[in-house]
Formats: structure tokens, C-alpha cells, sequence
């Protein structure tokens, strides 16, 4: 698992069973918060986990786990997340000052950097984009909570949401107690401690079973599970009833390999700034890149852009046919790692990019 020092632009996934090199764009975790978890999260190991099988021969499986499925859970976990812990998801310390509320607040105090291509800057832009991306929180096996970025995509239940598969579970064996993370809550155009359009628990979700490979073996390298880094969630309906994306709006989703050099957009929800004071996110407010795609040397199935987000990103849409007018677009792929894992060049923000696995996915959960 990589230290902090590297800084990559995922997270470090805090489970048993890690890889080698942490695979992801986020995640970091509140020592502060550790103590006030609640009792009931222990029920959380005894969920339902399944296996269903791919609708070809050569489609992995799908590996699926129950979320937030009664009223009593849901009511849990809307509680659970005040507007200080959501602040301090991610923080290593407990000395971590939150960000004052203020919806003026820019992402952090510090300046920006010139625009440059491959620096990132808060989105100032409105549009759909700023209702139907957010952050997801969720709190690790060992009690610290952390947060990834995750986008409601268009779908037949209205309720689907798309992240990356590292910031549901480390890879490994489904079935260990400590594989999945917990108190699952998605945020849509979450800003600085506040819930705009409200917050909604996860009723289930999936991964795809390539990411059950056992990291301990030599055939189960970082990049060989690096392009299955995708997993699709169905959120609770909001209080009333409404589905997620009929509060939201969605975003299309498309299932192809995108073309060397297509311009794409990126967005997240970086933090690494609440542990060191030398990155310039903390989490606060949604971030922006844009360039054309480059694959990674070592990781085909991955693409990147040229970005400089940090941990907090991990699960953000990629954005193919991004129309900044209406902020409305087509996913194609989800941030799931940096340049070091991909064999690319600093600094880059790479997304697993979706194909038939991830498609066999989001008909799963699109179903549910």
C-alpha cells in the first residue's frame, strides 16, 4: 500500500486484504471520529453477499452486498453523517480544523494555480453536473471514515449511481468480515458540509468478481484488476419517495473505448489537504480538469487526462461529449488510479473505462 508520501491520486485502501500499490484516487480516513462509531455497524459483516453469474462466458461475475435495506438502518446512517464528520471524512488526524460553512467558501483558502491544463479548479459553472455528481461517504471495517466521488447515471430505476469498485471494498474474498466498508451515504453536489439536494443511504450494490481476486497471489497483479475498478450502487429514495435521479437529473453513460486523444472532462471531490497543507484540496467544493485522453503504458484498459486531483477523487465521472453550457455529458469512465500504477507520466488522473463487464453491471443494478 502506498504511503501518503506518494500522494497518488486515489485512496489507500484500508482493508485485511490490500494490493501491492494502493489502486485508487482516494480515500483517507478520521482517527478523530474512530470512537463515536456506532454499535450497530458490527451487523454489517453479516450482509448478504452473491454471486451471479455474467451473461457470457467470457463476462466476469457479478459480486453483490446489501446496503441500508430497513428503515431503522436508513435512519442510522442519515444521523450518523453531521455536517462535521462529512467535513473530517478523510482526515489521518484529529487535529484537522473543519472548513468554516460557507457556501462561498472556495475549495480551499490557498490560491489557485494558473489555469494550466492539468490543474484542477473548482467548477463555477452550474448545470446538471453540479446536482448529480457528489461525494460518498463511508466509514472502513476499522472505524475510520473516508469518502470517494460518485455520479447518478441515467438509468430504468432512476436510483442507479456509478463509483469505483476500490471505494466499496478492498480487492479480495467478498465473504471476509473485513472486505466491504459500511454506513454507505451519497451526497449529491455536496459543498462544504451541506446536503443541497439531500443525502441518501445505499439499499445494494455491486462489484464485478474480478475484483475478488486474492492479492496475495502473483497472478493477481494491480493492473490485472485495475481495469475492473467500477461498481454500480441503487440509493434509497428520498424522503417522499422520489427516486434518487428524479431529485438529481442524470448523467448518460456510454460503454465504449474511448479514441486516443478525444477531449474529456473529469470531476471529484479531492481532499488530500486535510492531511498534508501542501495540496491545495480539501473537499470542500467539486473540482474540474479537462484534456485529451492518453492510455496508460502499462495499464491498457486504463485512460487518463492530464490532472492533478488527489485522494478524495477516486469513483469521478469522466465525461466524453461535455457540453459546459448545460454541464451535461456522457460517463465513459470512473478515476481509479495514478501515473506511477499506470506507467504514465505525472501529472495524470486515469479511469477505469467502461466496457462489457461494467455494462453487465449497471444492467444489474439498473434492474434492481
Amino acid at each position: 500500500m502506498r504511503t501518503p508520501s506518494h500522494r497518488p491520486c486515489g485512496h489507500q485502501i484500508r482493508t485485511r486484504r490490500t494490493l501491492g500499490h494502493a489502486i485508487g484516487a482516494t480515500v483517507a480516513a478520521s482517527a478523530a471520529v474512530v470512537a463515536l462509531v456506532a454499535p450497530a455497524v458490527a451487523a454489517d459483516a453479516a450482509q448478504r453477499n452473491q454471486s451471479i453469474s455474467g451473461s457470457g462466458a467470457s463476462e466476469p461475475a457479478t459480486t453483490t452486498h446489501a446496503g441500508a435495506t430497513t428503515a431503522q438502518e436508513r435512519n442510522r446512517i442519515n444521523a450518523y453523517w453531521t455536517p462535521e464528520r462529512m467535513k473530517l471524512a478523510g482526515a489521518l488526524v484529529p487535529e484537522i480544523t473543519p472548513v468554516p460553512e460557507d457556501d462561498n467558501t472556495p475549495d480551499d483558502p490557498r490560491p489557485l494555480p494558473a489555469n494550466t491544463p492539468d490543474s484542477g479548479a473548482v467548477w463555477t459553472h452550474n448545470g446538471a453536473v453540479e446536482r448529480n455528481v457528489g461525494r460518498l461517504f463511508f466509514t472502513f471495517s476499522d472505524g475510520y471514515d473516508g469518502s470517494c466521488t460518485a455520479t447518478v447515471v441515467t438509468s430504468a430505476n432512476r436510483s442507479t449511481v456509478v463509483t469505483a469498485a476500490h471505494c466499496l471494498r478492498g480487492v479480495g474474498s467478498p465473504s471476509a468480515d473485513d472486505t466491504w466498508n459500511h454506513n454507505f451515504y451519497f451526497v449529491p453536489g455536496y459543498r462544504n458540509g451541506t446536503k443541497p439536494l439531500g443525502g441518501f443511504t445505499v439499499r445494494t450494490m455491486a462489484t464485478s468478481s474480478r475484483w475478488n481476486a486474492d492479492p496475495n497471489t502473483t497472478a493477481s497483479s494491480d493492473i490485472a484488476v485495475a481495469g475492473y475498478d467500477t461498481a454500480f450502487l441503487v440509493a434509497n429514495p428520498a424522503t417522499g419517495g422520489r427516486p434518487l435521479a428524479d431529485v438529481t437529473g442524470s448523467q448518460r453513460i456510454g460503454f465504449s473505448q474511448p479514441v486516443e486523444g478525444e477531449f474529456v472532462h473529469a470531476f471529484g471531490y479531492p481532499n488530500y489537504g486535510l492531511n498534508d497543507p501542501g495540496d491545495k484540496y480539501v473537499g470542500s467544493r467539486m473540482i474540474h480538469c479537462a484534456g485529451t485522453t492518453h492510455p496508460g503504458p502499462e495499464a491498457p484498459l486504463l485512460w487518463g487526462e492530464p490532472c492533478d486531483m488527489s485522494p478524495g477523487s477516486s469513483g469521478g465521472p469522466h465525461l466524453a461529449h461535455f457540453d459546459t453550457r448545460t454541464g451535461t455529458g456522457t460517463v465513459v469512465g470512473v478515476t481509479t488510479t495514478d501515473e506511477e500504477l499506470a506507467g504514465g507520466q505525472a501529472p495524470m488522473l486515469y479511469a477505469t473505462r467502461f466496457g462489457g463487464s461494467a455494462h453487465h453491471l449497471y444492467d444489474w443494478a439498473q434492474s434492481r
